[in-house]
């Protein structure tokens, strides 16, 4: 996964973007679950990869002490797919910790929906296989 990591009113040291990467990077696994465990980087020879994570941390302002004004922002688009969440908190890592987790949810919802499509389509097939397996009535 790629990950692009942008800032406002902070400064990106090297602590920082080891941490986003250390928490951003194991999403991968349930991306690759919602496609069938392929590897969706480099699909088919294509050179730039198809999973992209884009990380927005700062500061809202830079004159307030107190409350919630680090944020913490991160969208992650797949094949199809685009998943989004946002957090503030008074520790950026905390809100960087907060949005791994609400994205984790996301992923796992969206999984839930593949899962059920599948046995709702498989249900359907199996009520027609045995409909037109009955002898016909007269």
């Amino acid at each position: 996964m790629k990950i692009i990591i942008k800032t406002k009113n902070t400064t990106l040291t090297r602590v920082i973007e080891d941490f986003i990467k250390e928490k951003i990077n194991p999403l991968e696994k349930f991306i690759k679950v919602l496609h069938n465990g392929k590897d969706i980087n480099f699909p088919s020879g294509k050179e730039k990869p198809v999973l992209v994570a884009w990380v927005e941390i700062g500061k809202e302002t830079r004159h307030h002490k107190k409350g919630p004004f680090f944020r913490a922002e991160c969208q992650i688009r797949f094949t199809g797919k685009s998943v989004r969440a946002e957090s503030f908190s008074k520790d950026l890592r905390t809100a960087i910790i907060e949005v791994k987790d609400e994205l984790q949810r996301e992923l796992k919802k969206e999984k839930g929906k593949i899962i059920s499509t599948k046995k709702r389509k498989s249900r359907v097939l199996e009520k027609n296989k045995i409909v037109s397996s009955r002898p016909p009535k007269f």
